[in-house]
């Protein structure tokens, strides 16, 4: 166990227990999400990447997408 999660245990362990079992409840579904998400990538053919890619290259030919600095602007 990593240093870190052992600071957040001990953290958590001094809270009610209903907020244990909250962010315990939390916990589990990220890492249930995080196990999908590993799953399906894993699983994904080239041809499925080659056509995701694909799919892309037209939106932007398209114009159907924007650039990240308009919808994210840099704060200088």
């Amino acid at each position: 166990m990593t240093e870190l999660l052992q600071q957040a245990i001990a953290q958590i362990q001094q809270l009610p227990p209903d907020q244990q079992d909250a962010i315990a409840s939390r916990f589990l579904a990220e890492l249930e999400d995080e196990q999908k998400w590993e799953s399906r990538f894993a699983s994904t053919t080239d041809e499925q990447w080659d056509q995701m890619a694909a799919m892309v290259r037209q939106e932007i030919a398209s114009g159907q997408t924007a650039a990240l600095d308009t919808i994210f602007p840099s704060e200088k």
